[in-house]
């Protein structure tokens, strides 16, 4: 058999439409990752829709990420790209911060020390936090007129309260030191897991929960949210968080990341996860629905 000899001119044509496909094949790509929860996925879901309508960037999510330190473990290793992180994840000892609870103040050192350790860009906060939460049933909030935890201080001896066993058991940031800043103390306290708490309060076994402050079952079980009045528990106000190398790249990622700065509530949180935990809804077409009565999609 004759072996065909190729020109230059034909190497170099065949050649550029190798390199032509390969690019068509793979084009510009972004991977978010989302924790086990459900609020994370819903966010994810957001950026992507977000995205790839005010760019040409295809977004893949990558979903059930165990918890913060892998995501951030998976962005530092360019494994994925960005996610949504809180605040209060500054006292988990990536770098040295200055021991306060002034929202403010924690979100400037999220900025700047995840900026500085990671060279990630973290974004003004959503306008919500997911932390630790007490609640009661409406029914005696109304009773009582209960709107702050301050207002239990002539109560709480009377009540029977149900929280996270882990946080009954610590000690600088659980239960003895709440009573202390508090100077209040129930009458009871019952230990359980934190997805039994809402149940027992709605059957009525206990008075008060510590839930989780953007919960689906705080809606599911019309339970009232009290203020955190003195601030015990540490902000964890929900940013998007991405590498800024990808913003660079992209700039137009962090424009439309940027359109959510502000837009969520901590009760349109708790209804979005109500949409998805109970209704049984797909994250996606929950988070493409708020976007569209938020006028940011078509």
């Amino acid at each position: 058999m004759r072996k065909r000899k190729w020109g230059t001119s034909a190497l170099l044509l065949i050649l550029s439409v190798v390199v032509l496909l390969s690019g068509c094949g793979s084009g510009d790509k972004i991977t978010i990752g989302a924790q086990t929860y459900t609020e994370p996925k819903i966010l994810a879901q957001m950026y992507k829709a977000l995205i790839e309508d005010r760019s040409k960037v295809k977004v893949d999510v990558k979903a059930d990420l165990a918890a913060s330190p892998v995501v951030i473990k998976a962005m530092k290793n360019k494994e994925i790209d960005l996610a949504t992180l809180y605040t209060g994840e500054i006292f988990n000892g990536y770098f040295d911060i200055e021991q306060t609870k002034d929202r403010a103040k924690v979100l400037q050192q999220a900025k700047e020390g995840f900026n500085k350790t990671f060279d990630f860009e973290w974004f003004d906060p959503f306008g919500f936090e997911n932390t630790y939460a007490f609640t009661v049933r409406k029914d005696l909030a109304d009773q009582y007129k209960l709107e702050k935890i301050s207002d239990l201080a002539d109560k709480a001896k009377d009540m029977k309260i149900g929280v996270d066993t882990t946080w009954l058991e610590r000690d600088n940031d659980g239960y003895k030191a709440f009573s202390k800043h508090y100077g209040l103390s129930f009458g009871q306290t019952l230990p359980m897991e934190i997805g039994l708490v809402y149940e027992a309060v709605a059957n009525k076994k206990v008075d008060i929960v510590l839930a989780y402050s953007t919960d689906a079952r705080i809606k599911q079980f019309e339970l009232k949210t009290l203020v955190d009045d003195k601030q015990f528990f540490p902000p964890y106000d929900a940013s998007a968080v991405a590498r800024k190398e990808i913003l660079q790249k992209y700039p137009e990622v962090g424009e439309a990341l940027k359109q959510l700065v502000g837009k969520i509530d901590v009760e349109t949180m708790v209804g979005l996860n109500y949409e998805v935990d109970v209704k049984k809804r797909s994250e996606k077409e929950v988070a493409v629905e708020f976007l569209k009565k938020q006028g940011l999609l078509k």
